[in-house]
């Protein structure tokens, strides 16, 4: 069967980091995404979804060290299923994300650079989450992890400008072309 999941968010709340027996680093967080809709009289609706994310390794040690509450991820990883017994004796169940790659999408938790890496994490912030990857090469190469590096994480920019899209701050002069004067 296939599990995987893509799921672009805000974090709820700061990162909560501990660190296994083993001497793995485990991070939860919280995500939420909200999703809008027209409903049938016309008037706009909104859904918010929240789920728990886990993440292992040298990628929860780089969200506690960057995301904050508010910052704005992409989680690729797969679904899981946790229950459990309270302390009054009630079962209780969530689903939560193992994450296998993570990318974060604001700027301010990428640095003056934009694009974060170390210990060949990758262009773009993919981290590995496997924690059985220990070559700590973000990702790339890896089969459990499923990355293409041609696929669709290539670099996109969601506005900004031409400084945001390629580094351009010069003034380029604006091009009036008459309709006319197009050959279709």
């Amino acid at each position: 069967m296939y599990n995987k999941v893509i799921m672009m968010g805000n974090l709820t709340r700061d990162v909560e980091l501990r660190y296994l027996p083993s001497g793995s680093a485990l991070a939860t967080i919280g995500l939420a995404s909200n999703r809008r809709y027209k409903k049938q009289d016309g008037s706009q609706g909104e859904e918010v979804c929240f789920v728990d994310v886990k993440l292992f390794g040298r990628s929860a040690e780089v969200a506690n060290q960057y995301l904050r509450k508010g910052s704005k991820i992409l989680i690729e990883g797969r679904l899981s299923f946790e229950s459990w017994t309270d302390q009054s004796g009630a079962k209780k169940s969530k689903h939560t994300i193992t994450a296998e790659s993570m990318q974060m999408l604001d700027s301010k938790s990428m640095g003056e650079s934009g694009a974060y890496s170390e210990n060949g994490g990758g262009y773009n912030n993919a981290y590995s989450a496997n924690p059985a990857n220990t070559t700590n090469n973000g990702g790339y190469n890896n089969p459990n992890t499923g990355y293409n590096p041609q696929g669709y994480n290539q670099p996109q920019t969601y506005g900004g400008g031409r400084e945001a899209a390629g580094g351009y701050s010069q003034n380029i002069p604006e091009i009036n072309i008459d309709d006319e004067d197009l050959p279709f």
